[in-house]
C-alpha cells in the first residue's frame, strides 16, 4: 500500500506506506513521528522521516522563504500558496515518492492539509485556485492515513513557547493569536469530519505517552495486515533473509 495515485482518496500501491502527521502548533508533530518511527524500525521496516516545508535541498530553501516574517508575507497569501506548492512538489518527487518505491514506510510532518488550512481557511483563498495547486503539488500522491494531533490551541502556544530556543528568530505563525490558532484548529477536524477514510483524530493534550500509544493504535488498526501481523517482514529484512539462505532467487 502507499498513496493513492488518482482522485483525492487513499488507495494501494504494491509497495510502500505513506502518513502524514497534521495539527497546530505545540501538538507534537515531530515527537509522535520519531517516536512512530522507532517503534516500526524495530519491527524491521525501514521509514524514511520528512517535514513540510522541506524535505529537499530545494524545499528547505524555500522554506526559510515562507517562515521568514519579511519575505515572502508582504506578497500576499497567494504568492505564499504558490511557494508551499512548488516546494511540496518538488519534495514529492524527489524524496517521498522515490521512498515509497523503494517499499519504506514514509511518515511526513505536514502535507496538503496544512496548505488547505493555513492558506485556504486562514487566508480565504479561493478553493478553486487552492485545489489546483494541490493537483499540481501533490502530483496524485495521496496519504494512504493522515493522523490529526488536536489540541487547545491556548495548550499548544504554551507547549510551543516552552520548547522554543529563545535566541531563534519568531516565525510568521508563531507571532499570530490564539483566535488564528483556533481557526486552523476548527478547519483540520472537518478535513477529519469529510474525509474520514484517511484522516484520524487523536487527542493530543495528554502525556507523550499516552499519545504515543493512541497514535500505534489508529496506526495498527489501519495497517495491521501490512506491518503489524506475526510473519510481516519489511522489503529490507526480506532481501538480508534472501541473502542468508543458499541458494535464494536473486532479485
Amino acid at each position: 500500500m502507499a498513496g493513492s495515485e488518482t482522485g483525492t482518496e487513499p488507495g494501494s500501491y504494491e509497495r510502500g506506506l505513506f502518513v502524514t502527521f497534521e495539527g497546530g502548533d505545540g501538538a507534537g508533530k515531530s515527537t509522535q513521528i520519531r517516536r512512530l518511527a522507532e517503534t516500526l524500525r524495530d519491527l524491521g521496516h525501514t521509514v524514511t522521516v520528512s517535514r513540510e516545508p522541506g524535505g529537499t535541498p530545494g524545499a528547505e530553501a524555500v522554506r526559510h522563504v515562507v517562515l521568514d516574517t519579511s519575505a515572502a508575507e508582504p506578497f500576499g497569501p497567494y504568492l505564499e500558496a504558490m511557494l508551499f506548492a512548488a516546494a511540496r512538489n518538488d519534495h514529492v518527487e524527489q524524496k517521498i515518492r522515490p521512498a515509497l518505491e523503494r517499499g519504506e514506510i514514509v511518515l511526513v510532518d505536514r502535507f496538503m492539509d496544512s496548505t488547505r488550512v493555513y492558506q485556504g481557511a486562514s487566508e480565504n483563498l479561493d478553493p478553486g485556485f487552492v485545489q489546483a495547486l494541490e493537483r499540481i503539488a501533490i502530483a496524485g500522491l495521496v496519504p494512504d492515513l493522515t493522523v490529526i494531533l488536536d489540541i487547545p490551541p491556548e495548550e499548544g502556544l504554551r507547549r510551543a513557547h516552552e520548547r522554543r530556543d529563545p535566541s531563534a528568530p519568531v516565525d510568521r505563525f508563531e507571532k499570530e493569536d490564539v483566535t488564528a490558532h483556533e481557526l486552523r484548529r476548527v478547519a483540520f477536524l472537518e478535513i477529519a469530519r469529510k474525509e474520514p477514510e484517511r484522516c484520524r483524530v487523536i487527542d493530543a493534550s495528554g502525556s507523550a505517552d499516552d499519545v504515543a500509544q493512541k497514535v500505534l493504535d489508529v496506526v495498527k488498526t489501519a495497517f495491521a495486515e501490512a506491518i503489524f501481523r506475526e510473519d510481516a517482514i519489511s522489503p529490507a529484512a526480506a532481501h538480508e533473509t534472501a541473502e542468508e539462505k543458499p541458494g535464494a532467487p536473486a532479485e
